[in-house]
């Protein structure tokens, strides 16, 4: 049979091909508009964002507080120009040898120039002379950080301060009678190499007995753990003490289970020790007797100066860093609100505005948005 064509079905198949292809050249180039429209809009919003972005941040105004000077010296800090006349004895300064750290040595360690520098000027400024020492002698590994204010650039400029961090004391050679104190300056290195070490042991039970004074900050209160006290009892058993806490740990390095031989929070709480936990990266100092501890980095002046109290004498007077009144800013916002902190942020026009973002920064990468928000507002004054 033959096939019968039908010409009116060929034009049909013809029309609707043709109506294919025009529905299908107007639907790409709807898309193309569309697509066009939605990168338009996202390069226009980027460019607001940006606007805003440099407005924000031309408003904050950074440069109304530069940096310190680098060649700050000894000389040009006011803390030692109204140093007391008489000597009042000695302080032994200990610091880590632990330079690489963790299971693969990936954690640069050492000792933090801030706890040691500013620890330094207020123990000479107060009439008491100092000595380093640290477990292997020598030369310790030191770390630096970005923002250093003048008494730590003058520390790094100070010849007679290097010669003492160049050439510390082994601890099997010090002579504990020697000192009226004993100062734990903290860094990740102290978890390695200080706790439960015997000269360690040897050193503070004898300055203990002595009457004298015990402090350390940050990491530094590790070196503490395992020691026995003049009385036979665990040294820090019942004490009242602070040390870098886990949260600050664990927001810093995840893993930090795994890298250290424990977290210093949990080991002071082993140890017998009533751990006091203060916020995130502000100043929390505790007095105990004879014993002064500090939290973090933030808490090497307040550390110092109480170990001066604790000695029998008033600290000199010195003006407060634009980082201590930021400090002191935050402190008022997580103690008693926004409303409070913006108060006494009027008050301290010189306060830290890096230090002011740096922990709205924390807010945010905790998912803290709105203390972020509000902490941002505090830097613009």
């Amino acid at each position: 049979m033959r096939e019968v064509t039908r010409p009116e079905l060929t034009l049909d198949l013809h029309a609707r091909g043709k109506l294919s292809a025009t529905q299908s050249s107007a639907g790409y180039r709807l898309m193309w508009h569309l697509f066009k429209r939605i990168l338009m809009a996202g390069l226009v919003g980027l460019g607001v964002l940006s606007v805003i972005a440099a407005v924000w941040w031309h408003s904050i105004d950074l440069a109304s507080q530069p940096l310190a000077d680098p060649h700050t010296r000894p000389a040009d800090l006011a803390l030692l120009r109204d140093a007391v006349p008489e000597q009042r004895g000695r302080i032994l300064v200990i610091v880590t040898s632990t330079e690489r750290a963790g299971i693969s040595r990936q954690i640069r360690a050492g000792l933090e120039l801030t706890e040691l520098s500013r620890a330094y000027y207020t123990f000479l400024a107060n009439g008491y002379a100092v000595d380093i020492a640290s477990p292997q002698g020598g030369s310790p590994p030191v770390r630096i950080d970005d923002e250093l204010v003048e008494a730590d650039h003058a520390f790094l400029n100070d010849p007679d301060a290097q010669r003492l961090l160049q050439h510390t004391l082994p601890l099997a050679r010090v002579d504990p009678g020697a000192y009226a104190a004993v100062y734990f300056v903290g860094g990740k290195g102290v978890m390695f190499d200080l706790p439960r070490h015997p000269d360690i042991q040897r050193i503070v039970a004898a300055i203990d007995a002595a009457g004298g004074v015990i402090g350390a900050v940050c990491h530094g209160p590790a070196a503490l753990i395992g020691v026995i006290g003049a009385d036979g009892r665990p040294f820090l058993q019942g004490r009242r003490v602070a040390g870098f806490s886990n949260a600050e740990e664990l927001f810093l390095i995840e893993d930090a289970h795994s890298v250290f031989p424990f977290l210093l929070q949990d080991a002071l709480v082993g140890a017998g020790a009533q751990y006091s936990e203060g916020a995130l990266y502000l100043d929390h100092t505790i007095f105990d007797g004879r014993l002064v501890t500090g939290q973090n980095p933030w808490s090497t002046w307040s550390v110092a100066e109480g170990m001066i109290r604790a000695l029998g004498h008033a600290p000199v007077a010195r003006e407060r860093s634009s980082e201590e009144l930021a400090v002191e800013v935050l402190q008022a916002f997580h103690q008693h609100g926004s409303s409070a902190a913006h108060t006494l942020r009027q008050q301290h026009p010189g306060a830290d505005k890096r230090l002011l973002l740096l922990h709205a920064l924390v807010a945010l990468m905790q998912g803290r948005i709105g203390d972020g928000y509000r902490l941002q507002a505090l830097a613009h004054g």
